[in-house]
């Protein structure tokens, strides 16, 4: 199996941080084109039976616009920082219904030795984080088994760099899972090294990904009344 990235992924990518303008983007854009869009693109056509076989309501949409693929483009109309491009390369593997109603998405973003792959909900609304704290509460015995295995936890990490100060009102403090519930993302992250973004074994290894995140994407569709 071919290799869908290269080193000279991340050399676009360097130069894109270092010259982060329109011009020099589209004096590249073939670069961007060959050696990022279009490979992505093939990945996730490729990704598809996989995630079918895990889960027919997710999706691995290679479509140039309104597909899985995020825009390079940023939206800086109410940022301070007014570069135009981001420096990486994202792909969100979405529910069926997640342009109807929130809900989690498995990830794979390529960054130079910033990459990785992961899954759930990144930046829910207030009331979805409550949906998703209860079930926790009323379904501690699953939230264990899809959040806390030791070979889950021993390759991926629960993303905590966005908690609450104290445990949320309404949820004792000696609840088993009580520091779980004061996360405001409910997702998981998995480093991936350039080794691995470059290599010709990239497609199996998001393909044992996706599975190894399945339990926990599971559970999160519950808690949020979605079909799995």
């Amino acid at each position: 199996m071919s290799a869908y990235f290269s080193a000279k992924t991340f050399k676009f990518l360097r130069g894109l941080a270092r010259h982060n303008e329109r011009e020099w983007f589209h004096a590249h854009k073939p670069e961007y084109e060959a050696h990022l869009r279009q490979p992505y693109q093939q990945l996730l056509i490729d990704l598809q039976p996989a995630l079918a076989s895990i889960s027919m309501h997710f999706r691995a949409d290679p479509k140039t616009v309104g597909g899985s693929l995020y825009r390079i483009h940023r939206d800086t109309r109410y940022a301070h920082d007014k570069a135009p491009y981001k420096t990486w390369q994202g792909a969100k593997l979405y529910h069926e219904r997640s342009r109807q109603v929130e809900a989690p998405s498995f990830r794979v973003h390529i960054q130079d030795g910033r990459s990785f792959v992961g899954a759930g909900l990144w930046h829910p609304e207030t009331a979805i984080q409550r949906k998703v704290r209860q079930f926790i509460f009323d379904n501690p015995a699953g939230w264990q088994r899809a959040a806390h295995a030791p070979e889950f936890r021993a390759r991926y990490t629960l993303e905590s760099n966005d908690m609450l100060v104290r445990v949320p009102a309404g949820f004792p403090k000696d609840f088993a899972h009580a520091d779980d519930l004061r996360h405001r993302n409910f997702a998981v992250t998995r480093v991936l090294d350039d080794a691995e973004v470059t290599g010709s074994n990239l497609l199996n290894i998001l393909e044992h990904d996706l599975a190894a995140l399945s339990p926990l994407m599971d559970y999160l569709c519950a808690a949020l009344d979605l079909e799995f």
